[in-house]
């Protein structure tokens, strides 16, 4: 059975991904990583919700899960197993074997399987990918913005780059929004700057550090991409109608 396009774009992005995956869990944590107060926790439990997402769309790349499929257990089993593995073998790395880190590995793949059982590939992907952007940035306790300046001005730009694009692909799909009205304009910018809001209100909430040059990138960052989209689609308008 021939592989769609979707099937071989989740496989390319699984494959290095998972190997990636492997390298850093056991590997020495970095010595940032201690200074920022970092929860593994959190870690584990994104780095699994993202595994799953790739392999379940590798795999079923069109269907939302049905829990009375075999496979659906199948993957289960063996995305538990390599976490139990990993675990083991990590305490002959120099890392430590932790039941914890175990149980938020099951805790990712679970919900990212209970997230795939009510949506489709791009709402599933919208939503792994905005739990993503609010684990990361409240993972830690200590200043980012300090520690790692660049890393974290790069992030804030790429990962709200990535949600409004998703976000106005959701529209364009479910929505039946098209691109070239004030109204289609405000909707794009609303989901994306409400999130912003909503991660850096939890930021406060959590005592993480919020710092305003984070808020001020990650805003540009939705109105490069809304505005872009929105001066594209009057242009295509203008073209058609010359």
């Amino acid at each position: 059975m021939a592989l769609s396009l979707r099937q071989k774009i989740m496989i390319a992005s699984l494959v290095p991904y998972w190997i990636v995956l492997f390298i850093f869990a056991h590997r020495p944590i970095p010595e940032w990583m201690y200074k920022a107060e970092v929860s593994d926790k959190w870690l584990h439990f994104l780095a699994y919700l993202i595994l799953v997402f790739l392999l379940w769309f590798s795999i079923s790349p069109e269907r939302k899960v049905n829990w009375r499929r075999a496979i659906v257990w199948w993957v289960v089993l063996g995305l538990a197993l390599y976490g139990g593995v990993d675990e083991v073998v990590q305490d002959y790395v120099g890392r430590t074997c932790d039941i914890m880190d175990f149980l938020a590995n099951l805790a990712g793949i679970f919900a990212g399987l209970v997230i795939f059982s009510f949506v489709t590939f791009w709402p599933a992907l919208l939503v792994v990918t905005a739990v993503t952007v609010f684990g990361l940035t409240n993972l830690a306790k200590a200043n980012i913005a300090e520690l790692l300046p660049v890393t974290d001005a790069v992030f804030h730009f790429v990962a709200y780059v990535c949600l409004t694009l998703l976000w106005i692909r959701f529209m364009k799909l479910y929505l039946m929004l098209k691109a070239g009205k004030i109204g289609w304009l405000m909707v794009a910018l609303g989901m994306p700057l409400g999130f912003l809001f909503m991660v850096k209100l939890s930021s406060v909430i959590l005592g993480r550090y919020s710092q305003p040059r984070d808020i001020l990138i990650a805003a540009s960052a939705i109105l490069v991409v809304a505005g872009t989209a929105q001066a594209a689609a009057i242009f295509r308008r203008k073209g058609r109608q010359v």
